[in-house]
């Protein structure tokens, strides 16, 4: 509360989203937003404040991707998800990663990302019994800053820094992401990965994954959306949420990005975006599964809650709730 001489004032906060629920007890709660469109591009679901910036983190790629792929990059379905992805850094992503920078001339020398573990754990655990360290390649967004470095080279802009919000390539993608979510982004942050970060409204990130899934097919949209939907291992690993998801729901296009956020869209244009307040993941798939759910896909009931465990036995569930569930 913001206390005045003559008055004390509540600001707005968004709605309980989620709970987990620890042997019957509520024992934490979500807060956050959803902002949920229909086919016809009208919004059906507004949980929260839908209109208020934000960070989209990496659900911004695919439209990264589709900016790169305006400018000039050309790759091949596999390695154009890889561009758009969250990788696990499995040995498959780190290949494919070396062959978008090779391709281009360049080395993992060359890319501005941080070192870091695999998301991977099993691959982490190999590496680490084989004595090898952290590394750039191995990096989630490794795979978009080599499409970066491609996308340089293809048009002859310098690349050591790419990652510069006034570098070509950035003016490019920040012009991309406005128009596909047809509003103007009122902040450039930067990413975890180093790399400018525009920032959106839930509605607009909602409405660009929209323009993704209707573009014809081989626009440069519509080259990104197929190819993520083809190979969603290749945008996140073989056991991710990601993957699992977009499995079980046909001609489902969705990215989850860090801090608890995601956006996803169905074939014929409906479409959604969540963000969790406190950036708590554990939150994020049963709130989207919720939003799935509302938007009228089917959802096996095992992606929707996830475990609380007490010792050895599941004892509870985090699972979607409040005015997300009252929605429907």
């Amino acid at each position: 509360m913001v206390q005045t001489s003559c008055m004390t004032i509540i600001p707005d906060v968004n709605p309980v989203v989620a709970e987990v629920v620890r042997s019957g007890f509520t024992e934490s709660r979500h807060r956050g937003a959803v902002a949920g469109l229909a086919a016809d591009g009208g919004q059906v679901i507004s949980v929260g404040s839908t209109g208020v910036p934000f960070l989209p983190r990496s659900s911004n790629k695919p439209l990264q991707a589709t900016a790169m792929l305006r400018c000039g990059l050309n790759l091949d379905a596999e390695l154009l998800a890889l561009a758009a992805a969250s990788h696990s850094g499995e040995d498959f992503h780190v290949d494919g990663v070396r062959k978008i920078l090779s391709g281009a001339g360049f080395s993992e020398d060359d890319l501005r990302c941080p070192p870091s573990w695999p998301i991977d754990t099993g691959t982490a655990h190999r590496m680490i019994a084989r004595g090898e360290p952290m590394s750039r390649i191995r990096m989630n967004c490794s795979g978009k800053h080599a499409a970066m470095l491609a996308t340089c080279a293809a048009n002859g802009w310098p690349a050591a820094s790419y990652t510069d919000p006034a570098h070509p390539l950035q003016q490019a993608i920040r012009h991309t992401v406005e128009e596909l979510a047809g509003e103007r982004s009122p902040a450039t942050g930067v990413d975890g990965c180093g790399a400018p970060l525009f920032a959106l409204t839930l509605s607009g990130l909602a409405r660009a994954f929209r323009t993704l899934v209707r573009a014809e097919p081989g626009t440069c949209e519509g080259r990104v959306a197929d190819a993520m939907r083809a190979y969603p291992e290749w945008t996140s690993g073989t056991d991710r949420a990601d993957r699992r998801l977009m499995n079980a729901v046909p001609g489902l296009l969705l990215k989850i990005g860090a801090e608890g956020v995601d956006a996803f869209a169905f074939a014929d244009g409906r479409a959604a975006a969540v963000k969790i307040d406190d950036g708590g993941q554990r939150a994020l798939i049963p709130v989207t599964v919720a939003a799935l759910r509302l938007l009228g896909a089917v959802v096996p009931d095992d992606l929707a809650t996830g475990p609380v465990t007490g010792g050895d036995a599941v004892v509870g569930a985090v699972r979607a709730a409040g005015i997300v569930l009252a929605a429907s």
